[in-house]
């Protein structure tokens, strides 16, 4: 079925600047002191009075113009705009009355308007504070250009426009405090939404990777027979065919290699993911770090060598003895070693470092490949996440679930063409473990 999109008004454009405020107050001052001025004109004046009322109601609006494109241009201002406005009214009505008759000037009525949408505005005592004001500027000019008026009119004046601009600045109060109660609601609402959202795109997540993290736990436990009788079969073949020195035995020799090589490759996935559906908890003893990362460096050591890879260990003499799982935290680097002896190329280099920091240790890893790019760097720790085409995902997870296990952080850095670094900051103490 067709949607129609809702139709507009032709003239609603031209209410839409209205929307804000005040700019809807200027207008609406605009709109009662000079209609009411022009009204007040029809009225007959004394002939020694006589002003050129309609001259004065253009120029009043051309005023009253200003004070809007004022307001629209520097709305920062709005609120010093409108008190100057408000003064300079106050004087207009003041000069009229006092040039059209004084105390038997009509132009008196001019105070009603004014104070009644100015308190409306600045509140309501504002609104009585400016019906005082008109009392007295009534009182003065009736006194400059006789006849005076009586002190019962300067107060009937003063009552008159005080309390009506006084319940009105009264009702506007409550309208704003009740808009601001509206708007900072809404604010609430809307954190709170947003926060709901997130909360459920997280179970939602949370959901998929435990579906996953069963559905890998299920086929490792699958798959691991199988690799095991493979590894066995390809193990009885291979000391078959060792000894025979025929072309065809060279051959086969090589083929029994490649499937064990496969296949230890294929039994390290296995256990990386079972690792990750299945990960141990911790038991900490009293261990050296430095021993632990010395010892990494000499496994890795033979096939860093194979591949043309130097490798580096610097040690801090000052890292103590600290409470550590060593078979995690071993793991936890090793993973950061692999990445790093994939990233690097022939000829390239790996540096192993510890770092005493007073309470913490730092262990970091650090290759001369060709550095992380922000895209992946964006994702690095997300599970599942990888660039390499036979990866899991799940090693630089592990590695930083193991670090927080400990108490402590991961975090990486890297320059393009520069390398990378991983840096694990782990608490010298023990951090409490239920």
């Amino acid at each position: 079925m067709a949607v129609t999109a809702p139709t507009r008004e032709p003239w609603a454009g031209l209410f839409r600047p209205l929307e804000r405020d005040e700019r809807l107050f200027a207008v609406l001052l605009a709109f009662v002191m000079v209609g009411g001025l022009a009204t007040l004109g029809l009225l007959p004046l004394r002939p020694r009075y006589r002003v050129d009322v309609y001259a004065v109601v253009i120029w009043f609006g051309l005023y009253k113009a200003g004070i809007l494109a004022l307001v629209t241009v520097n709305p920062r201002a709005t609120r010093q705009i409108f008190i100057a406005a408000l003064c300079i009214d106050t004087l207009l009505v003041f000069l009229l009355l006092f040039l059209t008759g004084g105390g038997d000037s009509p132009f008196v009525n001019l105070f009603y308007p004014l104070i009644a949408v100015n308190a409306y505005y600045f509140g309501r005592w504002v609104g009585l504070f400016l019906a005082l004001v008109a009392g007295l500027l009534y009182w003065a000019a009736a006194s400059l250009a006789p006849p005076a008026a009586a002190w019962t009119a300067v107060v009937n004046l003063m009552a008159f426009v005080g309390l009506p601009a006084f319940a009105l600045g009264h009702v506007a109060d409550r309208e704003r405090r009740a808009r601001s109660e509206v708007e900072r609601l809404n604010a609430e609402l809307t954190g709170t939404l947003t926060r709901l959202r997130a909360a459920q795109e997280n179970l939602v997540e949370a959901e998929r990777m435990a579906t996953v993290g069963k559905l890998s736990l299920k086929v490792a436990h699958e798959v691991r027979n199988p690799i095991a009788a493979i590894q066995l079969n390809a193990e009885l073949l291979g000391d078959m065919v060792e000894g025979r020195v025929s072309e065809d035995g060279t051959e086969a020799t090589a083929l029994v290699t490649a499937i064990r090589d496969q296949v230890s490759a294929l039994d390290a996935l296995t256990e990386e993911y079972l690792a990750f559906a299945r990960f141990p908890r911790p038991q900490f003893e009293e261990d050296s770090v430095n021993d632990m990362v010395s010892a990494v460096a000499e496994f890795v050591r033979p096939l860093a060598a194979r591949q043309g890879i130097a490798v580096t260990v610097a040690t801090d003499s000052t890292v103590p003895p600290m409470e550590i799982d060593r078979t995690l935290l071993r793991q936890a680097v090793l993973n950061l070693v692999k990445n790093g002896m994939e990233a690097v190329s022939q000829g390239g280099s790996l540096t192993l470092t510890t770092v005493c920091m007073g309470d913490t240790v730092e262990i970091a890893v650090s290759d001369s490949g060709l550095g992380i790019s922000p895209e992946v760097g964006r994702r690095l720790f997300e599970q599942f996440f990888t660039t390499k085409p036979q990866g899991t995902g799940l090693g630089l997870s592990i590695s930083r679930q193991i670090v927080e296990e400990h108490g402590g952080k991961i975090r990486w850095h890297s320059a393009p063409g520069a390398g990378a670094t991983f840096t694990m900051t782990v608490p010298v103490q023990k951090a409490a473990h239920g």
